[in-house]
C-alpha cells in the first residue's frame, strides 16, 4: 500500500479505490494536544484539497484538506471519544474517513514519503 503525503501535512493511503486519510506525525506534533477532531459527514462528496474536516489543538484550530477526491464512504468515530490518539498514532489508528476515489490520477499530485520527508526538512 502506497503513502501519499500534502503539503498541508495530510497523508493518504490508496487501497483498491479507497483512500484512507489522516495527518502526518509532523502535524500532530506541530499541533501539540489535539482535543477535538470534527469529522466530516459519511456520503459527503469532496474535491482534491477541498476542506475535509477540521482539527482543534490546545495550540490551534486547523481545516483537513482532502487529498484526493471522491465521497467518504467511513469516518474513524473512535476521534470523537479519544481525539488524543492523533497523538499517539497520527499515521495509523488516527485515520480520519475513508474516501471511494472519483479519480487515481491525482495522486500524481502528491508527495511520496521521502519526497515528503524532503520538504518537512526544507521547512526548517
Amino acid at each position: 500500500m502506497q503513502t501519499y503525503f500534502t503539503k498541508e501535512h495530510e497523508w493518504v493511503k490508496i487501497k483498491e479505490g479507497v483512500a484512507s486519510v489522516g495527518i502526518s506525525d509532523f502535524a500532530a506534533h506541530q499541533l501539540g494536544d489535539v482535543t477535538f477532531v470534527e469529522l466530516p459527514a459519511v456520503g459527503k462528496t469532496v474535491k482534491q484539497f477541498e476542506v475535509l474536516a477540521a482539527i482543534e489543538s490546545v495550540k490551534a484550530a486547523s481545516d483537513i484538506y482532502a487529498p484526493v477526491s471522491g465521497k467518504v464512504t467511513q469516518v474513524n468515530e473512535a476521534l470523537n471519544d479519544r481525539p488524543e490518539i492523533v497523538n499517539e498514532s497520527a499515521e495509523e489508528a488516527a485515520w480520519i474517513a475513508w474516501i471511494e476515489m472519483a479519480d487515481a490520477s491525482e495522486v500524481q499530485s502528491l508527495m511520496t514519503r521521502e519526497q515528503y520527508d524532503e520538504y518537512v526538512r526544507s521547512l526548517g
